[in-house]
């Protein structure tokens, strides 16, 4: 648009220069009034090209506007203290309805996003705030970096406290590991891989034995299901919201998934959805060259559909939301047609 108005004003400029050339035996008026026309075309040549560069500037401003890193490293002590306010405040009817992830952002803002600077007397000077009658609104208007912790925070936990199909408040989202199956795990995010290529390991590993049951942490639609040479028979699920993209690899040889799962299916928080095992590091499908048994367990945030299979996905450390997770696990009887 921006190149079509200016071959459209520089048509105009040849007709009036060829007038003014025309013009030169004509009297003053005539002259004074091309003058006059010149001026103003040029005005109006420079504002509207300056509006449309503005509007140009805005829409490429609005298409860029979302989160493009997240650096999740909210400790287990703040999930844990700040889910029990929020929790309890509403299964107790309490006057202040607190809000965990409210709570974390403005924790956040004051610790510099570094929960290893995490104190719990912030919490409670924070709490004693609400009680005393200050509002989050209040507390948060001028500071600093607390949408950006709001919204990358909510990314990740949105849907992880909420009412069950019980009408029950509390922690709606589950372990990937089944009631009753033990497991062993270390923050392993960011250590290095060497499969293929170097790399750094963008998930948490959950080691435990072949064939326990894997389930969804969230309700969602499954969009990846499959042999993938690094993460062997694997499974990933979409959140309703779009936000997040679960990812389990390394799933059982010969029996990976729960029987009829496809992509496209839609799956509830806690169904089965897979078996551990150590499939992967293969181009050959069905294959296992992963040493030790485990689940691969990844979460990956989206804020615009450009971080899709991209250099520019957020993948983040879920280490300290599997040791959340551990309080609500899926009870799941084993099928023993379903699994040999």
């Amino acid at each position: 648009m921006f190149i079509h108005k200016l071959s459209y004003y520089k048509y105009i400029y040849n007709g009036v220069l060829i007038l003014i050339i025309k013009s030169f035996k004509l009297n003053k008026k005539i002259i004074l009034a091309i003058t006059f026309f010149i001026i103003s075309l040029s005005i109006i040549l420079f504002v509207s090209l300056a509006i449309d560069e503005n509007e140009q500037e805005t829409q490429e401003s609005k298409e860029n506007n979302f989160i493009k890193w997240v650096d999740f490293n909210v400790s287990y002590e703040a999930l844990d203290l700040t889910s029990k306010l929020d929790i309890d405040s509403h299964n107790k009817d309490a006057d202040i309805k607190y809000n965990w992830i409210e709570l974390l952002a403005y924790l956040a803002c004051k610790n510099g996003g570094n929960f290893k600077n995490f104190k719990k007397s912030d919490l409670d000077t924070l709490v004693q705030k609400l009680k005393d009658g200050e509002t989050m609104g209040n507390l948060t208007q001028n500071l600093k970096n607390y949408d950006y912790y709001y919204e990358s925070y909510s990314a990740v936990l949105s849907q992880f406290i909420g009412y069950n199909s019980d009408e029950k408040y509390g922690v709606i989202a589950f372990l990937p590991i089944a009631k009753g199956y033990s497991f062993s795990h270390y923050d392993d995010f960011g250590k290095s891989r060497s499969y293929g290529f170097q790399r750094t390991h963008l998930g948490n590993d959950l080691m435990g034995s072949i064939g326990t049951p894997i389930v969804a942490v969230e309700s969602g639609t499954i969009e990846h299901l499959g042999w993938n040479q690094f993460g062997g028979w694997r499974i990933g699920i979409r959140s309703f919201d779009k936000k997040r993209y679960y990812y389990y690899a390394h799933l059982r040889k010969d029996h990976p998934y729960a029987d009829g799962l496809k992509e496209g299916d839609v799956v509830s928080a806690g169904d089965l959805i897979g078996y551990l095992g150590m499939t992967g590091y293969s181009i050959k499908e069905n294959v296992n060259n992963i040493n030790v048994p485990h689940l691969h367990f990844g979460m990956q945030l989206i804020f615009d559909e450009s971080q899709v299979d991209s250099p520019n996905e957020i993948w983040i450390d879920v280490y300290n939301i599997v040791e959340f997770l551990k309080r609500n696990r899926s009870q799941i009887i084993k099928n023993f047609g379903d699994v040999p």
